[in-house]
């Protein structure tokens, strides 16, 4: 089981059912497993992918970048074995350092690009420069903290102008697509040009989204994929923003020769570069909760997978999840129970106490508030990476009781979610769900069951 804690935390039958639903979607996220299921040869001449084949003509290169490309690498290399030829790929992780079959597994820095992504993008276009030929296919590993792993900027721009420009787009309140549009437009390698540089080779991009709602070019930044944005939109965003006059001049400078069209611009929808690229997500949270919609019905749930891009401060869908509880309870003869509710995305939390916890253990803890006294529902929500906020938990589970066992134990359930302490207080409860490190990210997992 991924969930270590599972057989302790299986003392009632909707608990254990929700922790199965759970199981499921973290294993439809397994990183080598997604990939050996996508990627297949027929007759050894051709390579495929979710139906589509590519004449195998060349050689086969894999090179990659993200927190799980080593474990995405795995599946490639069990799948296809010594048909793959050599590549790079970029790891956060010092412990898979080496070669793995014939791909050489190098170290970069994450979550801030340093010396080690630097040099180890080098490596891996140089790699591409000097072993790829037109009629080879280069097989791209990305997933989340790709865009962090496998940079290389556009000259006079350094790593601390990298820096210095990301830290006054996140204090300025630009958004993620606003800090791609303008990071695509400093980089050589993101925005699809990866895909530019690979051309006239094919390419097989396999992709674990950590994006909610999954578009492609937001996904590390979309380095295989078309970029609707241009040079002079990122320059309206910094002017917008008001940190136009604060950016490094390198970065000035970069935007407004691109502006003026003495920089390329990146690659756009209907460019050549793309009839020779093949995007597939390989999993993604919706993917999941397929998955985990196919496990409720097994054990006997009506199943609703009710949004694949839940947002929010925590606490609020917490909140709202119980307000539907409480709905279904009064009104059940418009819904067939016993039903299973699905959701997964990335809520917030704003941080006002000094307390331990992260954003699936505050929206369990307030669940339960509002939730307290309802009969037979149950809510566990969890991070797919398995790690909750600034606790080493996954996420938690709770139901229509643990707000009354809190009181009984002298804790005020209240009192902790103001303090931002929901780990202490869940932990205590022996409602913290544990996975370690699950080597993947697809967003945050949530299952309520109402019977």
């Amino acid at each position: 089981m991924i969930i270590k804690n599972f057989n302790d935390l299986s003392r009632k039958v909707l608990w254990r059912h929700a922790l199965l639903i759970l199981e499921e979607g973290l294993r439809a996220a397994d990183p080598e497993a997604t990939v050996k299921n996508t990627l297949s040869l027929r007759n050894d001449d051709f390579l495929c992918v979710k139906g589509s084949c590519l004449k195998i003509k060349g050689n086969i290169h894999v090179v990659g970048f993200g927190k799980a490309s080593y474990k995405m690498l795995k599946g490639v290399i069990e799948r296809l074995g010594d048909k793959v030829r050599g590549g790079i790929v970029i790891t956060h992780n010092p412990e898979w350092i080496g070669r793995y079959g014939n791909i050489e597994v190098v170290l970069g820095n994450h979550p801030i690009p340093g010396t080690d992504t630097i040099s180890s993008s080098i490596k891996l276009l140089n790699y591409i420069k000097e072993n790829v030929g037109r009629e080879d296919i280069v097989i791209v590993l990305i997933s989340g903290g790709g865009s962090a792993l496998f940079e290389k900027p556009l000259e006079p721009v350094t790593l601390n102008d990298l820096s210095k420009l990301n830290e006054l787009l996140l204090k300025s309140g630009a958004d993620i697509y606003e800090i791609n549009a303008v990071r695509k437009h400093v980089s050589s390698v993101k925005g699809g040009r990866l895909a530019r540089i690979i051309s006239p080779a094919k390419v097989i991009a396999l992709i674990i989204s950590d994006v909610v709602g999954d578009p492609l070019e937001a996904i590390a930044s979309g380095p295989t994929a078309p970029d609707p944005t241009t040079f002079n939109d990122a320059y309206k965003i910094l002017k917008r923003r008001g940190i136009w006059e604060s950016i490094p001049q390198s970065v000035k400078e970069i935007i407004t020769k691109g502006m003026k069209g003495e920089i390329e611009e990146t690659p756009k929808p209907g460019d050549k570069v793309f009839e020779n690229v093949i995007n597939v997500i390989v999993a993604s949270n919706v993917i999941s909760l397929e998955a985990m919609a196919r496990k409720a019905k097994e054990l006997g749930y009506e199943a609703l997978i009710l949004t694949s891009m839940m947002e929010g401060e925590a606490r609020e869908v917490g909140k709202f999840l119980a307000s539907i509880a409480k709905h279904i309870r009064k009104y059940g003869k418009y819904f067939k129970t016993p039903l299973a509710i699905l959701l997964g995305g990335e809520t917030t939390v704003t941080v006002k106490g000094e307390g331990i916890g992260g954003r699936n253990q505050e929206l369990a803890l307030s669940f339960s508030i509002h939730a307290r006294g309802l009969k037979d529902v149950v809510l566990a929500s969890i991070g797919s990476d398995g790690k909750d906020g600034v606790s080493d938990a996954a996420g938690a589970i709770v139901d229509g009781e643990t707000y009354s066992n809190a009181l009984s134990t002298n804790l005020d359930p209240n009192d902790y979610l103001e303090r931002n302490d929901s780990y202490t207080i869940l932990s205590k409860l022996s409602s913290t769900i544990y996975t370690g490190p699950t080597g993947t990210n697809v967003n945050d997992l949530v299952v309520l069951l109402i019977r």
